[in-house]
């Protein structure tokens, strides 16, 4: 079964994550820390935009990757994805730099978990 939504999903989720290490590997640099975060602002918010990301993306892709075994591919389900995803991004900028950013990442990403949850959960009672 291949879960293309999911695939692609998890493909530029990686990519997301690799920019957000690249930025903390060039704060390490600028900064001279190689170890945790030297008490630096930039550097805290940086690796925090990142863990960030670690921690509410993998749960995206399950549901994702269920609601897709479930319903098969979907146009919305792709934009929904799509969605979180662009708003990942805004966070990660917004984490050091434009504030708007993170808020919108961080609104992006609530509303995803929430939707995506309550759609399986639906799924999995309409299976009954």
């Amino acid at each position: 079964m291949v879960l293309p939504i999911s695939l692609a999903a998890a493909g530029a989720a990686a990519l997301i994550n690799f920019w957000l290490a690249m930025r903390i590997a060039r704060l390490r640099g600028k900064h001279d820390v190689m170890i945790g975060d030297g008490g630096k602002p930039e550097m805290i918010a940086a690796m925090r935009a990142q863990a960030n990301f670690i921690e509410y993306t993998p749960f995206v892709l399950i549901l994702t990757a269920l609601v897709e075994i479930a319903k098969g591919s979907s146009l919305a389900l792709a934009l929904i994805i799509g969605a979180y995803l662009i708003g990942r991004i805004a966070h990660g900028i917004g984490m050091t730099g434009d504030v708007r950013g993170r808020m919108v990442g961080t609104a992006t990403t609530m509303l995803t978990l929430l939707g995506l949850a309550l759609y399986t959960i639906f799924l999995s009672y309409s299976e009954w």
